[in-house]
């Protein structure tokens, strides 16, 4: 097993991404979505992101791409446009591998590189996705807080947890203001 090359996504990978998704939609509570997009959605999505100037992951290991991820603002108000939120995406054979890790520093990089100061993770199911929490715990996020019974997926309420990490001075002092919301 090699380690994942991480790179800017593509149209390209528009199939391996509404695959990975529309699997995480149907099996999973990471996203509160009900119905998987098609592929057109998702590419109507990667180019609403990427004309936004947000930057936007694939993680290629043996050959294939196994995840990725992107970063939008976390709020569309003009105030919130120093802050994103983030999206983690991995093929369901390759978890456990370093993937959401190399995707996650890359992410971090990539937004802090943009002029982003905030960084905020909205994970759902919050027992369920343990291992997305230690994911982003280890990457320097903390618990904000939890948002009790919010969804409700496969015949139950979900909790989701906010986890938030500053980029680069984070509130420490005034963004160039580079950005238009």
């Amino acid at each position: 097993m090699s380690a994942p090359t991480i790179r800017p996504a593509t149209f390209a990978d528009l199939p391996a991404i509404t695959a990975i998704y529309a699997n995480a939609v149907r099996h999973g509570t990471a996203s509160f979505e009900q119905d998987p997009p098609d592929e057109a959605e998702m590419k109507r999505r990667m180019v609403s992101l990427l004309d936004g100037g947000f930057p936007y992951l694939a993680a290629d290991m043996d050959g294939a791409l196994c995840g990725y991820a992107y970063a939008g603002l976390y709020r569309t108000r003009p105030a919130y446009r120093f802050t994103l939120e983030d999206s983690i995406y991995i093929a369901p054979d390759r978890h456990r591998r370093g993937i959401g890790r190399a995707l996650l520093e890359a992410l971090l990089c990539e937004s802090q590189a943009r002029g982003f100061r905030q960084i905020i993770a909205v994970i759902g199911d919050s027992p369920t996705q343990a291992p997305s929490v230690a994911l982003h715990r280890a990457a320097g996020f903390t618990i904000a807080g939890t948002l009790a019974a919010v969804g409700f997926k496969f015949g139950r309420w979900l909790d989701t947890v906010l986890m938030q990490r500053a980029l680069g001075e984070g509130g420490d002092s005034p963004p160039a203001e580079t950005r238009r919301a």
